[in-house]
């Protein structure tokens, strides 16, 4: 009879490596197309083209043109292909555990700056595809909302500190309104301002707006409290 032959463990991590690299190629090429030619009129040919993929694997790992550009937005707004919330990213947390909050504050300026870099010129072609296509209309309206929550959960801390010369409410739709990709191009593009200008605009407008009115009135009732005698 013979000896039982010992199988090694299948070992799957290199296919699995393929994959992902095979995935992170057509994402950058999506992402590149969708920029320069717009969400519909980039074809998933086109796509399979740019990344030097076959046609059939592109659909077998996103199915659809909707897929690929799910992936596409959960690269930009993360910065990478790993599944971890933009707010339990090491960076996010620790700019969150800032308890001065003009500390905070700033700390969220090269975030900011580096999430719309990413994300901004993608977000616009999806607010120009929201015009005519049912797919882009949901994922633009999540992706803000999403924005509009990150946004929140920053005001809902300082809040919950007592650290706002505004309500919670004013603060979020501030915090919406000034770390918006509009408003990033308007300065970044439009207006021709550098990476460090926008983040030290987006510092100053947020401190004065949040917690300027603030610091007035504790600055006002020091010098209002009495001398001792």
């Amino acid at each position: 009879m013979r000896p039982a032959v010992k199988r090694r463990p299948y070992d799957n991590s290199r296919r699995a490596a393929l994959v992902r690299a095979t995935r992170a190629d057509v994402v950058a090429a999506a992402q590149r197309l969708f920029v320069a030619r717009g969400y519909t009129a980039t074809t998933i040919e086109a796509i399979a083209d740019e990344a030097a993929v076959p046609l059939g694997t592109v659909y077998r790992l996103f199915e659809s043109k909707r897929g690929i550009l799910l992936a596409v937005l959960d690269v930009v707004f993360g910065g990478d292909d790993e599944q971890v919330a933009y707010r339990g990213r090491p960076a996010t947390r620790a700019a969150l555990a800032h308890e001065d909050p003009n500390r905070l504050l700033e700390a969220f300026a090269p975030l900011t700056r580096e999430l719309l870099e990413r994300s901004a010129p993608v977000l616009q072609v999806l607010r120009s595809a929201a015009e005519t296509d049912q797919d882009a209309v949901e994922l633009y309206a999540e992706a803000r909302r999403q924005q509009y929550d990150g946004r929140s959960n920053v005001a809902r801390l300082l809040a919950r500190r007592g650290q706002l010369a505004v309500s919670e409410r004013e603060a979020a739709d501030i915090l919406f309104t000034l770390m918006s990709p509009e408003v990033f191009l308007i300065l970044t593009r439009e207006r021709g301002w550098s990476a460090e200008q926008y983040e030290r605009w987006l510092t100053q407008a947020m401190q004065a707006t949040l917690l300027g009115a603030l610091r007035e009135t504790v600055a006002e009732g020091k010098r209002r409290r009495p001398r001792d005698s």
